[in-house]
């Protein structure tokens, strides 16, 4: 039987979840206050009905009461055993007996046939057997509700009077049927009134829910009308702030292709010329090129083959929207940087890089800090004379490293550190303007910052600044 119970339940549970999925919100908003307000209609109209019946038979009651006691001060007893009629109060439509005892027997006066037996019960009996000295309860007479009351009247008598609800009924009845027509009313007042609010109240979700679904088929990245304050103009501002985002991202892609195409294109324009020469030297058949000549064009080719991995490198690591995830993990800052030292010594011999370090504890990536010092070595033997010094020290968790170039132009400065963005005097030299945005990138992974501070025919002195190891990568 429970297991009966529970898969009918179920089924109800999942036909009702079927339902309710294939409703708009709208029609669920409009559904869900129509059934609030009807179950609060229901409950106010069942509890005005409930207090409007329970203060006219209190109201009856106590008027019945008075009554009876006003008959026993008359002694309507005496009355009716002189001669009067008990039916002559029909007229009011009041009934009355008065019962006696009598060894043991009940008797009515002046006549108990004369009174219908429905209103004589237990509780009459009791009254005039003295174990109540009063009740009240209500009878029925051939459809007809009565309310029946009685009252001792003397020693082992009662006074019982009766008298029908049917006016009673008849407006309980009335207000029955108003409150059940208010009720729907309010019901249907209630639906067209939620779908109203719904529909209007949905109109930006809808406004979303279009600009979504246009944004997935055009890839339009078209702002939405933002109007009033509410949470719901909060979110189309979110949305308009999200769709400006995939916008800049996009053009960023799109500014990342065309510079990453520009870049590619004069290393490999060169070296496609180079084994060009050298594949028309060797188809001759005889050797047309020189040694010195042969050695210049390899090693073009390799410096060629050297720039464009260094570039491919460097633009898979700023094309990522996050770099990957390595585990951090501690080391000395000064150890990384003797590292990237040593590497670029091996590739300079015309500039003296000069080192000063003191140790400094971090919780990083070494192969993205290596890079990023490295980079920044690079730079700065790259804009030094032959013969001058490039100055690299390591205090505080600060690495500077100063060269004695030319300086930076002071409008360049604010862009030393973009993608691709290379000065008028760069130009001319090899590199592709990605190194000192790794130089950022690793600075801004491990919580730090990068900087420059430079001048016209002064040189120019940047700054890598890391947390100690207490701090997390970020």
């Amino acid at each position: 039987m429970t297991r009966t119970y529970q898969r009918a339940r179920d089924l109800v549970l999942r036909g009702l979840r079927r339902f309710t999925n294939r409703m708009s919100l709208a029609i669920r908003v409009a559904v869900l206050t129509t059934a609030a307000v009807a179950l609060t209609l229901t409950l106010v109209s069942a509890t005005i009905f409930v207090t409007v019946r329970s203060e006219f038979e209190s109201s009856l009651d106590e008027s019945m009461l008075s009554r009876s006691e006003a008959g026993v001060t008359a002694d309507l007893g005496t009355l009716f055993a002189g001669g009067v009629d008990p039916a002559a109060l029909a007229l009011t439509d009041i009934k009355v007996i008065v019962l006696r005892t009598g060894r043991g027997v009940l008797l009515g006066t002046p006549a108990i046939s004369n009174f219908p037996v429905q209103f004589i019960g237990l509780p009459e009996r009791q009254v005039a057997l003295g174990q109540k000295s009063e009740s009240v309860r209500t009878a029925s007479l051939q459809g007809t509700p009565y309310r029946v009351v009685a009252v001792r009247s003397g020693p082992g008598e009662a006074l019982v009077i009766a008298q029908s609800m049917e006016s009673i009924e008849a407006a309980l009845d009335r207000l029955q049927i108003i409150l059940l027509l208010t009720s729907a009313a309010g019901v249907a007042i209630a639906g067209l009134a939620g779908w109203a609010v719904a529909a209007n109240g949905l109109r930006p979700v809808r406004r979303l829910t279009a600009a979504t679904e246009r944004v997935a088929r055009t890839v339009d990245l078209t702002p939405i009308t933002v109007s009033g304050t509410d949470e719901l103009a909060r979110l189309s501002t979110s949305f308009n702030a999200m769709l400006a985002a995939l916008d800049a991202a996009q053009t960023r892609e799109r500014q990342l292709i065309a510079d990453a195409g520009h870049e590619l294109r004069t290393p490999l324009t060169s070296l496609r010329t180079n084994i060009e020469l050298m594949g028309q030297a060797t188809a001759q058949g005889q050797r047309s090129l020189s040694e010195s000549e042969h050695r210049e064009i390899m090693g073009d080719v390799r410096a060629q083959v050297e720039e464009l991995t260094n570039l491919v490198g460097d633009l898979v690591e700023l094309a990522r929207d996050e770099p990957v995830r390595r585990d951090p993990e501690p080391l000395d800052l000064a150890d990384v940087l003797d590292l990237a030292v040593s590497r670029v010594r091996l590739r300079t011999s015309e500039v003296v890089v000069e080192v000063a370090a003191e140790s400094w504890m971090v919780v990083g990536e070494p192969q993205l800090l290596e890079r990023g010092i490295t980079n920044l070595l690079d730079n700065a033997v790259k804009w030094s004379p032959p013969g001058g010094r490039v100055q690299v020290a390591l205090s505080g968790g600060v690495i500077s490293v100063s060269d004695e170039g030319p300086g930076i132009d002071p409008g360049d400065l604010p862009h030393i550190f973009d993608r691709f963005y290379r000065s008028q005097e760069a130009r001319t030299l090899p590199g592709s303007g990605l190194g000192l945005s790794i130089v950022k990138r690793a600075a801004e992974r491990h919580g730090g910052r990068a900087d420059v501070e430079s001048a016209i025919g002064e040189g120019s002195t940047f700054t890598l600044s890391l947390p100690a190891a207490s701090a997390e990568p970020t």
